[in-house]
Formats: structure tokens, sequence, C-alpha cells
């Protein structure tokens, strides 16, 4: 498998660990890049993070549902981190929030200093106190744009898909993003059979194999439309056969993360054991055969 570049970083294979819990912990991130993954993208870090919620995990039959939000670790730890990760030349993409743009835009500022050479701004997350009601093309473009304002990092804006995406993806590019970052979680809930109340007490975000045709379909439908930015997909990915699946219709990429909660490192080597087996030398060209040339990446 050629090596590959994904935000300017140089990676051996096009599997990334996406952000979560599991990468809350630098030991976790080396461990993990230790163990073959392309690159690692941390649990979103924010300036000041929500206090007093109920975080938790809930498996389903298929996929999972969480009320996690970011990291609770401050700004400074991570700060101090970053820079260990630079000095020692890991490719690790900080993912980034906050509560406003010009807050982002400052912490990037930030991250950058430290050395990290890629972003991804999460700023999809559906999981905040007061939900995420309208994530409308205006405010992707407000926080893209302000942040690089103030930064000359390659970033990825890590949109949901669902209505208006194609918007959202153009604000994203109008704001300067290098690279965008589908999907983040999506709204879902499951009802506890002994009571009938949704289970962690709402609607929160969704994540597994049940997503993957719906992110297939939105970065397909992208392309079609001339979309030709780097594509990370992210989305159900349990093997090196989904791994293929979005390299086939556009991506350059993909993000594992849900599945890594079982058996963590031996299912990244397996998923990186398949991907190799499935993804060989004169498939790098992330646009499927019948995209048009203009919206090749």
């Amino acid at each position: 498998m050629p090596d590959l570049a994904v935000l300017g970083l140089p990676i051996a294979n096009p599997v990334i660990v996406g952000s979560g819990l599991l990468t809350d912990q630098e030991r976790n991130i080396r461990r993990l890049i230790e163990r073959g993954a392309g690159a690692v993208v941390t649990k979103t870090i924010h300036p000041s993070p929500p206090t007093g919620l109920d975080e938790r995990i809930l498996r389903l039959p298929v996929g999972m549902l969480n009320s996690t939000t970011y990291s609770k670790r401050p700004v400074n730890h991570w700060l101090g981190v970053l820079r260990s990760f630079a000095e020692d030349g890991l490719p690790v993409i900080a993912s980034l929030h906050a509560d406003t743009p010009a807050e982002l835009a400052a912490l990037a500022k930030d991250v950058e200093a430290t050395g990290c050479r890629a972003l991804e701004l999460g700023i999809s997350c559906l999981n905040e106190e007061d939900g995420l009601d309208d994530d409308n093309p205006d405010r992707v473009y407000a926080y893209t744009a302000e942040t690089r304002s103030r930064t000359s990092l390659p970033l990825a804006v890590k949109l949901a898909i669902g209505e208006g995406l194609h918007d959202r993806v153009r604000a994203a590019i109008a704001g300067g993003a290098d690279a965008i970052t589908v999907s983040d979680t999506i709204a879902g809930a499951a009802v506890a059979p002994a009571t009938g109340d949704l289970e962690l007490g709402g609607v929160f975000g969704y994540s597994g194999p049940g997503i993957k045709p719906l992110v297939l379909a939105a970065i397909w439908q992208l392309r079609r439309r001339g979309f030709d930015l780097p594509i990370l997909a992210s989305g159900g990915v349990t093997g090196g056969r989904d791994v293929a699946d979005y390299l086939a219709v556009g991506a350059h990429a993909a993000q594992v993360y849900t599945a890594l909660h079982t058996d963590m490192y031996d299912t990244l080597q397996r998923i990186l054991a398949e991907t190799r087996d499935l993804v060989g030398p004169g498939s790098q060209d992330p646009a499927p055969a019948d995209t048009p040339k203009e919206a090749r990446a």
C-alpha cells in the first residue's frame, strides 16, 4: 500500500482512528500509532467543556449511542501532550471546538504553536446541553473562516450527514477548509423496555455500522456534484471492506472509532490487515471511476 498524505501528514495507510473517549489519553494515542494507525484524532479539545453532564455510552445490537461531549482535560494539558507528539513526529490530528468562532480561532493558534501539524474542527457535536438544532451554513462558515484567519495549519471540518450537507460543505470550503470529515454522529435514541423511557435520558449521538450506507451515499453525491477537496470518511468501519468501500466512492481515508470499543488494539490490527489485503497499488485515486473528471481530487 503506497504512502499517502492527509492534511499534510504523511500516513502509511488510510486507516485513521477517529475522535472519542478512546483518544482522550496520550498513552492510548501512542499505542494506537504503534499498532499501525495511519493517524489518530484526539478527543475534541474545548476551552470550557460542559460540566455536570451524565456522559455514558450505550451499546446497541448495531452500533452505539453516546452522550459524551468534549475532553475534560484542560487546554494546557493538551498543549503539552501535542507538543510531545510533535517532537516525536507522530501523525496526530488535534480535534478542536469552542463556544464561539473567536475562541476556536484562539485555541487553534495556541495548538499551532505546539508544532501540531493538522486540525479537525469538531463543530457538529449534538450532545451539548442545548443540543445542535441548527448546524447551518452561516454557522459553519463563521467557525471555519475565523479559525483560518488565525492559523495556517491544514484543517478538516467535521460535519454530520443530513439536511443541507452540501450547503454546509460549501460554507466550509468558502471559509478555508482543506478537507471535510463526513460524518459526525447523527441523532439516535433507544427505548428502555422496563420503563418505556429513552435510554441515556434523551436523543444523543448514534454511530456504528448503521450509518455506513448513509455516509457512503453522502460522499458519492458530493463527488458527483463536483466537490473535489479531500474527504475523510467516518461511520461504521468494522473491517477492511468498509475502508475499501469508502475509498471507492471518493474518500481519501477512513476513520474508525466505534468498533475499537471492543478489543481496541486487536480490532485495529485486524482492520489494518484486511485493508492491506484489499487496497493495493493503483487504488490511490480516491474518486470512483464514474465520477466526472472535474470532481476528482
